[in-house]
């Protein structure tokens, strides 16, 4: 569902946003790539096996509503209704449940009969919260939800408008999703980082939907990065007023302010493009794949943050897409494609003495896994250990600068790309 970068100003003053101490201990990492998993290479077998390898546990997934019922239901709550086409979303809901990994599921788009014979992205004027129920009902086993995507900006809604997005949109979902279980998460906002010519700052999207008393279990954000040179930790536009990641304690101080400090903060898109193949805005298959690690451990140090989402699976065949993948568009494997399964960071430093953080995604409970220094080969640093029930770790190890190290896993039988200390 994402689109190209439009910011491009690169201003002098740069500024490290120090993550809070404590761990979001909870935090599960995903992929979202609605194409790929659709319509990509091979069988749809075949491609949840690969997230399979890949220690992928969290997907997420959208919903046309406008594709599923391009005619108005007799009986809209009802999934069985005949105007319901739930096919090709169904096998891919299905298969991801049978292989054990959590979908997050979007609901997005209206129909013509449900929103005045306008385009997908204008907002419903009815109905929402009908459709948002039958989905519930087809696919019992989801209990993640988001309600619409980036409604602040007009590319995926219009009007842009806090108060109409939380009347006919997130309200009447959660409404719904409630009523079909108590179990469901529903997520509001899913907003894009920056404000757009045609729309608004997330942060005033934000404040809109609290004066129009938004219902929600989480706020979604998609914390891009806006400009160059930004990193997961650090912006050049400090003062911008972007939601990104290099911002995320202001982002979560924020949601705290106008939702309440029990809210849940999911991280529902992010990723670098990567040059090659787009040689304006990308950054480098290294550059890439060192993000991928230093995002997830500011996530696992960050409380109340949930989810964080990759976006892609693959690069987008055109270059006027989106070539954030861990895959080329031929299939080949980026650095990224093990930094996802096998990410490392280090998290802070005292003379020689590092904290690294990293986690072993493919598997499940405690895993093995061996830190490694490059010292004329790959040797280890201390021998195997076990992660923690959720695949990660913290450890202090003591490294100069310019040390080499990564990440093996035994079970997975690779190791992730090298990390050098600074």
């Amino acid at each position: 569902m994402r689109r190209g970068v439009g910011a491009l100003v690169v201003v002098v003053a740069a500024l490290l946003l120090a993550a809070p101490a404590g761990a979001s201990s909870g935090a599960r990492y995903g992929i979202m790539d609605d194409g790929w998993l659709l319509y990509g290479p091979g069988t749809l077998s075949t491609r949840l096996t690969s997230l399979d390898r890949l220690g992928v546990h969290l997907v997420r997934f959208t919903l046309r509503w406008d594709r599923i019922a391009p005619t108005r239901p007799a009986d809209a709550r009802d999934p069985a209704d005949p105007a319901y086409r739930w096919a090709p979303y169904e096998p891919v809901l299905q298969g991801l449940h049978d292989h054990g990994i959590t979908a997050l599921v979007t609901l997005y788009g209206a129909p013509r009969w449900a929103n005045g014979g306008r385009p997908p992205n204008w907002l419903p004027t009815s109905g929402f919260g009908n459709f948002a129920y039958a989905a519930a009902q087809r696919f019992p086993w989801v209990r993640m939800w988001t309600a619409w995507n980036e409604p602040n900006g007009r590319t995926f809604a219009a009007p842009v408008s806090p108060r109409l997005y939380v009347q006919r949109v997130l309200n009447p979902a959660y409404a719904s999703l409630h009523e079909a279980s108590s179990s469901n998460l529903v997520a509001g906002g899913v907003t894009s980082p920056r404000r757009t010519p045609t729309g608004m700052s997330p942060l005033a999207f934000m404040q809109g939907m609290r004066a129009a008393h938004a219902h929600l279990d989480a706020y979604a954000q998609n914390p891009y990065p806006e400009s160059r040179g930004e990193t997961p930790s650090r912006t050049p536009c400090p003062g911008c007023g972007s939601f990104t990641m290099a911002v995320l304690p202001l982002v979560r101080a924020d949601v705290t302010r106008y939702f309440g400090a029990g809210k849940q903060l999911w991280l529902t898109e992010y990723g670098y493009q990567t040059n090659p193949p787009d040689r304006l805005l990308g950054v480098s298959y290294a550059l890439q794949a060192k993000y991928v690690g230093d995002a997830a451990a500011r996530v696992w140090r960050q409380p109340g943050v949930t989810v964080l989402i990759q976006f892609l699976m693959r690069d987008e065949p055109n270059l006027g897409g989106w070539q954030s993948g861990l895959l080329t568009v031929g299939g080949s494997a980026k650095p990224s494609y093990r930094a996802f399964a096998l990410p490392l960071a280090e998290v802070s430093r005292s003379g020689s003495r590092v904290v690294l953080w990293g986690q072993v995604r493919p598997g499940s409970g405690r895993r093995p896994y061996v830190l490694q220094r490059y010292a004329a080969g790959w040797r280890p640093i201390g021998g195997s250990m076990l992660t923690g029930a959720g695949g990660t770790f913290s450890r202090t190890v003591t490294l100069p600068r310019g040390a080499r190290v990564r990440l093996f896993s035994p079970q997975a039988g690779y190791a992730s790309p090298a990390l050098t200390i600074p």
